[in-house]
């Protein structure tokens, strides 16, 4: 019988602990069976298990840190059981699951264990070579000495920074010392570049991952989609399926930070959990994407925001006659759009743009200007092109670059602080929530939508800045420039036009 047959089998024998089945025999779901199965495998030394939040993850971790505890498997002597989490208390949750579970152990059994309370949380069992269970908060520096032959790590993926990286790093590099292995269960991390979404993209040698997600570009109260990411609905376990259509639909009438946090929860996402507004949320860039893009018809307005010596530049394009907008962005060639990637932390999705002919490569180490001010013009050859939009923050190098391309057409120059800002993104905005706005699928756009986050002054006003330092917002930055110049001109009253008076 292997490990994992054993830990299925004991969990037979279990009761549960709370909540509305307290009391009844504890059925393990097929993807509860599917992860102790990976998890347990000889060669594994790592398992990831990420799912939406009230799937029973840190109960299905008890059952295994339970059974580890008292040698159902792995009888090597003094097994050490540490449950980590972000917070004293978040630990605290999967401590009680595994105290809840012991009583559900034979009276011989439950004579050997020893429960302390206070400072610290353990429990103790002296029989069968004797085990131990700990619960830690993210308190690295305070655990290098351990030498676990288990360890959870709870909802890993809204870790610290700080405190969460040097725990993580103290528990795993412990693990060595006695063959140990971890266990690491969460919801989905806010963004592609956190630890634990690296870990799950670029999964090391020995690591299983079982992943649960609703996927992309669906609407929230998605049925095939809310199921995706909470297998156990049909199961029986955590939420119903009728309650989690509710929380969509609710989430969905609120809009906001509301609708981003149950994409993030409950549909185990990748969202940015930042508490700031954004700038569109995940639902409002989607209502502008379509597959049925207006023609390009009467004026073009680009929209150019030029980066610097590692960032991205990239230029809109609107049509404010019909709502149409494309975007483009270009890197230098130097380092490769793969390595670049690799160092923002979002594999391959440069390259991916690349392929998508949405993303290029000019010049060296930085896009010269004026290159790419020639290549944005031939995107656009033979179109009414009114108005180039630029920041004038960088004026004069941006005239020396037109000059230098021969190109003449007039420039507006706006700022990127509080007082231009607020004006543009407030126009960009309603624009967009007024349907004048239609982007055809666009994963450049995607990303910098996604990135971008509007920071206030005490006076209310908003501008555009980045969720995370490494996020690129360029895309972001230019259709916003765009589009309210291209808002502004449509309100201009027309040259010639009746103008009503009273008499």
């Amino acid at each position: 019988m292997t490990d994992a047959d054993k830990v299925i089998e004991f969990a037979a024998t279990l009761k549960i602990p709370e909540g509305p089945k307290a009391g009844e025999p504890l059925v393990l779901c097929q993807y509860q069976q599917a992860f102790i199965r990976g998890a347990l495998e000889p060669d594994t030394e790592m398992a990831i298990l990420t799912i939406a939040r009230g799937n029973a993850k840190t109960a299905l971790a008890a059952v295994i840190a339970l059974a580890h505890l008292i040698g159902v498997y792995d009888t090597q002597p003094r097994r050490e059981v540490l449950l980590a989490a972000l917070t004293r208390d978040q630990a605290k949750i999967a401590w009680q699951f595994v105290l809840g579970f012991s009583e559900s152990l034979p009276d011989d059994v439950q004579e050997q264990l020893t429960i302390r309370r206070g400072s610290k949380l353990e429990i103790e069992f002296s029989g069968h070579n004797g085990g131990i269970v700990k619960a830690l908060a993210a308190e690295g520096k305070s655990n290098l000495g351990s030498a676990p032959t288990l360890v959870v790590l709870d909802e890993f993926g809204f870790w610290s920074e700080t405190k969460g990286r040097e725990l993580e790093q103290s528990l795993l590099s412990g693990l060595g010392k006695r063959a140990g292995r971890a266990l690491i269960i969460s919801t989905s991390a806010p963004s592609d570049t956190h630890p634990l979404s690296q870990l799950i993209d670029n999964p090391p040698n020995g690591t299983f991952v079982l992943e649960f997600r609703a996927p992309d570009g669906k609407p929230a109260d998605d049925l095939d989609g809310i199921l995706a990411a909470n297998p156990g609905a049909s199961e029986g376990v955590g939420s119903s399926v009728a309650w989690l259509q509710k929380q969509a639909d609710r989430a969905i009438a609120r809009g906001g930070s509301a609708l981003t946090s149950f994409r993030l929860l409950n549909l185990n996402q990748r969202l940015s959990d930042e508490t700031r507004d954004m700038l569109l949320t995940v639902d409002q860039y989607l209502a502008i994407e379509t597959d049925k893009v207006p023609k390009r018809q009467g004026d073009c307005i680009i929209g150019i925001d030029m980066g610097g010596a590692v960032s991205m530049s990239c230029a809109a394009f609107y049509w404010p006659e019909t709502g149409r907008l494309e975007c483009l962005g270009a890197f230098g060639s130097e380092p490769t759009l793969a390595a670049r990637g690799e160092a923002d932390g979002v594999k391959d999705r440069y390259v991916e743009m690349n392929t998508r002919g949405e993303l290029k490569t000019i010049g060296g180490q930085v896009v010269p200007i004026a290159a790419f001010l020639r290549d944005t013009l031939s995107h656009v050859d033979g179109e009414n092109v009114v108005a180039l939009v630029a920041d004038r923050y960088r004026q004069a190098e941006f005239t020396e670059s037109l000059v230098q391309a021969g190109i003449r057409v007039p420039v507006v120059w706006r700022g990127f602080g509080f007082k231009d800002g607020n004006e543009d993104a407030t126009r960009f905005q309603r624009a967009c929530f007024d349907e004048q706005v239609f982007t055809a699928p666009s994963l450049l756009l995607r990303s910098a939508f996604a990135d971008a986050v509007c920071l206030r002054d005490p006076a209310n006003n908003i501008k555009i800045t980045k969720a995370r330092s490494k996020g690129r917002i360029d895309a972001a930055s230019a259709s916003v420039i765009a589009i309210a110049e291209g808002q502004r001109r449509i309100a201009r009253p027309v040259k010639g036009a009746t103008v009503v008076g009273w008499v």
